[in-house]
């Protein structure tokens, strides 16, 4: 059926249409993704016409950029939905305030008209080579009956169509967030793809783990020349080999069998590598706050915890596998015993799980406690530990404890800088990529920055397990000598917990 609300650039009866970046009659390459999620696309392949639903520039507002030396397409109805949800104070409304403030810049001060778009390089710095185009022209187009409707999202598909149908030669493809709008998409005859650009990896099962299991022969391989030495009470080994240049700072390295090895890489320089044995948080004379550790890898977390030359940790795993149990008992040890922090900041992103039930009552502390449930089971184990202090003892020790624990909500930390302090962001999965940079560039002098969550267990909209904030610090800060990240994989926290994480 006609659509006549369908608007379109200058098409060929106007003498004008979109040029051709290529020449090349080669039918056009798929894109490859590096380990950003930016496209690579071939230079000799012919220029796609990419057209953007309105969820991706209010999703990320700078994806008018993230197309290289491909052409993007905005529909008028795209640029009426950012006006419409520019209004509040939302991550929504400012991505939309923002996107529109890009479009004003690239039209008012960009080279290029309305007829031949608007080229998006200097804007970009150089990295997208393509040109922007708005519409400008009523057109009318055949859509399906099964899609017929004046809904936004089908004006949006009826221009697509359109544009495919004009420029036969070039790939037209429309890129959204929303499945089922995409899932239209190809009922109709059109390409469409998810925004990729976001995402720091294809598949979660490459995410960085933190540890590397040796090889069989590694001593064989790397024994010669072996140099080693004692510092503060642990074994420093200087390797050559193979596998070192592969090897990162700060990544635990092990050897099961009859002589197990346990060691942290402290220092990679080409083929020599320096690795140094940890300290064993399994027998109880090292235990932190009562709590030993049960496993490989929550030793291994203890010793990123527990080393106040590493200024940021990232703890991944599944429930009951330890990881806020470890951080809070690491976090009192070194805030009421060894007083390296002077208190624990603990903060979430406040996503419900089922529906929301409204606003609470109070202050911001009273507030955020229904959600600091995983807070309150944690330090009710910790105040445990010390079997011989008696009632009265532990009644003291828990008035000491919640003094020293300050609960802060998400939506108050912009401008804040946090000195000698341990923080702990706690469900960091559900946040993005931009949240997550505004809550760790908080961290000032002496201050220790912990992430906990899940990528299994995301609750907001439009985020993956690949374009998670947790998944993207996990990926950028590994192998800076001062971060460390330990993926823990045993539940520890009951045979019924463990056996329903497996069957369920």
């Amino acid at each position: 059926m006609p659509n006549d609300n369908l608007r379109d650039s200058p098409s060929p009866e106007g003498g004008e249409s979109i040029p051709h970046a290529s020449s090349s009659a080669e039918a056009p390459m798929p894109k490859k993704r590096d380990a950003h999620g930016e496209g690579r696309g071939t230079r000799n392949a012919a220029v796609k016409l990419f057209v953007l639903d309105t969820n991706v520039l209010m999703h990320d507002p700078t994806s008018l950029f993230r197309f290289e030396e491909h052409d993007v397409y905005l529909p008028m109805v795209t640029l009426e939905e950012l006006d419409d949800n520019k209004k509040g104070m939302s991550e929504v409304a400012r991505n939309a305030r923002q996107a529109s403030r890009f479009l004003d810049e690239i039209v008012s001060h960009g080279e290029g008209d309305i007829d031949n778009g608007y080229s998006l390089k200097g804007k970009s710095h150089g990295e997208a080579l393509g040109r922007l185009f708005l519409q400008t022209h009523a057109v009318t187009v055949e859509i399906p009956d099964s899609v017929a409707s004046q809904k936004a999202d089908n004006v949006i598909l009826g221009v697509a169509m359109h544009l495919k149908q004009r420029h036969a030669k070039r790939q037209v493809v429309l890129v959204s967030k929303d499945i089922n709008m995409r899932i239209k998409a190809h009922a109709i005859g059109l390409a469409a793809e998810d925004y990729f650009n976001d995402k720091v990896l294809e598949d979660s099962d490459l995410l960085y783990t933190g540890m590397l299991s040796l090889p069989g022969d590694f001593w064989d391989k790397h024994g010669k020349d072996v140099e080693s030495w004692q510092d503060h009470g642990r074994t420093l080994y200087r390797v050559k080999g193979p596998l070192c240049p592969s090897l990162l700072v700060n990544e635990f390295v092990f050897h099961e069998g009859d002589r197990p090895f346990y060691a942290i890489v402290k220092d990679v320089k080409g083929r020599t590598a320096t690795l140094q044995t940890l300290k064993d948080y399994s027998h109880h004379k090292n235990n932190v706050w009562g709590i030993t550790s049960r496993n490989r890898e929550q030793n291994f977390a203890l010793n990123l915890l527990m080393d106040p030359d590493v200024d940021f940790v990232t703890l991944l795993g599944q429930a009951g596998t330890g990881k806020t149990l470890l951080t809070l008992a690491a976090g009192l040890m070194q805030t009421l015993e060894y007083k390296v922090y002077s208190e624990i900041i603990m903060t979430r992103v406040t996503v419900p799980v089922g529906e929301d039930i409204g606003f609470l009552p109070g202050t911001e502390e009273e507030k955020m406690t229904p959600w600091m449930g995983a807070l309150e089971d944690n330090l009710d184990v910790l105040m445990k530990t010390d079997d011989e202090a008696g009632d009265w003892g532990r009644a003291a020790t828990a008035d000491l404890i919640r003094s020293r624990i300050k609960i802060k909500s998400l939506n108050f930390m912009r401008g804040r800088t946090f000195i000698n302090k341990y923080l702990i962001i706690d469900e960091a999965q559900n946040l993005t990529p931009k949240q997550m940079k505004t809550l760790i560039t908080r961290a000032g002098p002496g201050t220790k920055v912990v992430c906990l969550g899940n990528i299994a267990q995301i609750d907001t909209p439009y985020l993956t397990e690949g374009s998670s904030g947790l998944t993207y610090v996990v990926d950028r800060f590994k192998g800076w000598g001062h971060s460390g990240h330990i993926t823990l994989t045993r539940g520890e926290r009951s045979r019924l917990a463990d056996h329903a994480a497996e069957v369920l």
